[in-house]
């Protein structure tokens, strides 16, 4: 690894910091982010808006120990806060659990109790609204139960995150080889990956069944990752499962998708903790196929309309570095494709007086250049976070990130290998 790669990696991030910062609005009760600039009002929640980017400036703050970043973050969890009670939706990516996640980490790395305070009460709130089975319609990670176990798993709330599980030993639906669930109330489509489908509910089923002991949900999570893999087209060197069965909206989703929320980026992390609670060889194996896939798909070169038009960490290049990175620092390999991904997102950055941003594309529409996003899933958060990790792995640096995710499992030993 070049010094080059590695300043100019971290040197996109900085500059991206700049105009995340910029973009902040003053809301009376501290700071927000809009999703995008041009929009009217600040987004709190983890996916699009605030909290998500406060993981990004938690994030810099420790890499480059800039207290910027810190006290823009404290300014953001006091805005958060203040939006508490007026948040009726209690996912973790686009609800109060999120929000409580992105305020304890705050709290806890700056300690500051009003955060943690403010933490509590989020947490507090969608403990409430529980009716014992669902919080929504919604009943996967982005949305519904699981992400909600994940987000209460790390906020320390093991009895919240088992009583969240626990509807899924009733709701899964049998299939030739293992279980599915709905994902949303009504939907004819059953997804199978990690953001809306049958993955997400394994991964959460899995962490919280190791975390309480539950043989229940430890099976029932097994039973689930089972059906998925009788799925998989790419076999027996690759892993490549469709999006959805029957598909969803075809007129607009492709069949196959490489990224983190419907595809082996994120199959892959969620064998990563299978195989972590397990100790079953088997799920390395399944992660080894999901990166011979992900490697030899093309991305992350635009091949065709619709091939690869984000940056971004949800279903973009930030969310392939990620597992890149993971499995460097697990297996020694996959330091080459980071390389490749991170001269990539150097490639499609804007640079100019206004800091370093991202710009999506969807070839549909005119413009087909989007406006750059703020946040986690789409915009600059995301990516600033994959890159100061880059940054500091293949630098032979602290492979950890300052805050972790709830459903990204952590990696498995304290440093960078010897050998790439």
């Amino acid at each position: 690894m070049t010094a080059t790669r590695v300043d100019h990696a971290a040197e996109l991030a900085r500059g991206a910091l700049d105009w995340l910062l910029a973009s902040a609005r003053d809301t009376g009760n501290g700071v927000a982010w809009p999703e995008t600039p041009s929009d009217d009002e600040p987004d709190f929640t983890f996916y699009a808006g605030s909290a998500g980017t406060l993981l990004a400036l938690l994030e810099a703050q420790r890499h480059f120990g800039d207290d910027r970043y810190g006290d823009a973050a404290l300014r953001g969890a006091m805005a958060i806060a203040a939006d508490i009670d007026r948040q009726d939706n209690c996912s973790l990516y686009v609800g109060l659990t999120g929000m409580a996640v992105a305020l304890r980490a705050v709290g806890d790395l700056l300690s500051d109790a009003s955060a943690n305070a403010a933490a509590d009460r989020a947490l507090d709130r969608v403990r409430s609204q529980f009716d014992g089975e669902r919080w929504s319609d919604k009943f996967d990670v982005f949305g519904g139960n699981a992400g909600i176990a994940l987000g209460a798993l790390e906020l320390g709330d093991i009895e919240l995150a088992s009583s969240a599980m626990t509807p899924y030993l009733r709701a899964a639906e049998p299939t030739p080889h293992g279980v599915q669930w709905e994902a949303r109330f009504g939907m004819a489509a059953r997804m199978h990956h990690v953001s809306h489908g049958t993955l997400g509910v394994v991964y959460a089923l899995a962490a919280v069944g190791h975390a309480t002991g539950r043989a229940d949900l430890a099976d029932l999570a097994l039973a689930g990752a089972a059906d998925v893999v009788a799925r998989d087209e790419a076999g027996p060197a690759g892993f490549l499962v469709p999006h959805s069965d029957p598909q969803h909206l075809p007129e607009r989703v492709a069949r196959y998708n490489y990224g983190w929320c419907h595809g082996p980026a994120g199959d892959a992390q969620a064998f990563r903790l299978l195989g972590a609670v397990t100790k079953d060889p088997t799920w390395q194996a399944l992660g080894d196929r999901c990166w011979h896939t992900v490697t030899h798909s093309g991305l992350p070169q635009r091949l065709r309309p619709g091939f690869w038009d984000n940056s971004g960490r949800c279903c973009g290049t930030a969310g392939v570095l990620a597992l890149a990175c993971d499995r460097y620092v697990e297996q020694g390999g996959g330091l080459a494709f980071a390389n490749l991904l991170v001269d990539d997102l150097a490639a499609r950055a804007t640079i100019d007086a206004d800091g370093v941003r991202w710009s999506n594309h969807e070839h549909r529409v005119t413009p087909s250049t989007l406006e750059p996003r703020t946040g986690w899933a789409m915009g600059n958060a995301g990516i600033i976070r994959e890159l100061l990790r880059f940054a500091r792995v293949s630098g032979g640096g602290d492979p950890t990130y300052a805050v972790a995710l709830p459903d990204h499992p952590p990696v498995l030993t304290s440093g960078p290998p010897a050998t790439a």
